[in-house]
């Protein structure tokens, strides 16, 4: 059950400016209630997007330019507040596939990497001069080298940020370790038993 290597991802970019953009904003607690994460992707910054007669508002991810985009731009911390999972998974289920950011809330970064969707960080200045390409052009293609932890676009390339231990599970192929310990089963199963307080009989 090997997972797949990230190593690369392409996609056009999307910008949603501001700072501190917390889990709530990204998918509002009313939609926390489905069993599984299935078509949370409508719901992602529905409350943004949407006002209370469902008309919608101006917004970024309701533009047909930026339609079909898979790599979000943001500022710093963005994925802060609550440690809903749901969060990641709206926005991956929406159709993003890598998120850069100047900064983002620890546990939203760990539960995006655990989806195989890459946050890497950039100097805000990158964010801002990646995100006027895209403003200009919004077919310029946004390129993510995750081994090289570098960023193309418009013919610029940026360079980002990853913890290693991110980087080398993304493009390893190790990035879920629920997966991992799956596929691992024998060899929990041979440490189980070797345990001396693990009496099987029981």
């Amino acid at each position: 059950m090997a997972l797949t290597k990230i190593t690369n991802i392409t996609g056009r970019g999307i910008y949603l400016p501001g700072d501190d953009v917390d889990t709530d904003r990204i998918i509002p607690a009313r939609y926390l209630k489905c069993v599984t994460f299935d078509g949370l992707g409508e719901y992602a910054f529905f409350d943004e997007r949407f006002d209370t007669e469902g008309s919608a508002k101006l917004h970024p991810m309701n533009e047909a330019r930026f339609g079909g985009a898979s790599i979000l731009l943001a500022g710093s911390n963005f994925g802060c507040g609550s440690s809903r999972e749901h969060a990641p998974q709206s926005l991956y289920r929406y159709g993003i596939r890598a998120v850069l950011a100047v900064s983002f809330a620890e546990i939203f970064f760990g539960n995006s990497i655990q989806l195989g969707m890459p946050c890497l960080t950039l100097e805000r200045q990158d964010i801002e001069k990646i995100a006027a390409i895209i403003e200009q052009n919004p077919a310029t293609p946004v390129q993510i080298d995750i081994a090289a932890t570098k960023i193309t676009c418009g013919g610029e390339i940026f360079k980002a940020g990853l913890p290693e231990g991110s980087r080398s599970g993304l493009v390893d192929g190790r990035w879920d370790p629920i997966a991992e310990l799956l596929e691992n089963n024998e060899n929990v199963d041979r440490v189980m038993r070797a345990l001396p307080y693990m009496d099987l009989r029981k």
